[in-house]
């Protein structure tokens, strides 16, 4: 078996704890900078998907208001044309009222549950006490 020839120059521990902290720093610093080159990437998606959800919701507002004078014109041919339109309006302050009265015994409903985060908190620090205290 030949020698094993040894290095020149062997690298101090101070050495080695140095490069390994650069490139652990590095390490952080790229991570970091890819997090927000893919934070910034899903806001752009996340606008575009925004804007055209608005853009639905309007010409979906927009197709409604006709939707409703159809039923106002399709009832005025059985009818006269300002009780088919008294008609329909009827029937949607009827649905607008159903739909408060349920938002409202909703946020009624809410209030049944308090949000306290601080007890949860003192709950966990009193839970790592006593783990600490048995471990001695």
């Amino acid at each position: 078996m030949p020698p094993v020839e040894e290095k020149q120059n062997p690298r101090s521990i101070g050495e080695l704890v140095a490069g390994i902290s650069e490139r652990f720093s590095r390490l952080i610093r790229d991570e970091i900078e890819l997090a927000k080159v893919q934070a910034a990437a899903k806001a752009q998606k996340l606008g575009v998907g925004a804007g055209l959800l608005a853009a639905a919701g309007v010409l979906a507002l927009y197709a409604f208001g006709i939707l409703l004078l159809a039923a106002v014109w399709g009832i005025a041919n059985a009818l006269p044309l300002w009780l088919s339109a008294l008609i329909v309006g009827f029937v949607l302050l009827l649905i607008c009222a159903i739909l408060a009265l349920v938002g409202i015994k909703s946020i009624k409903k809410s209030n049944e549950y308090v949000v306290d985060p601080k007890s949860g908190l003192i709950n966990d620090i009193e839970a790592a006490k006593k783990g600490l205290a048995t471990d001695e």
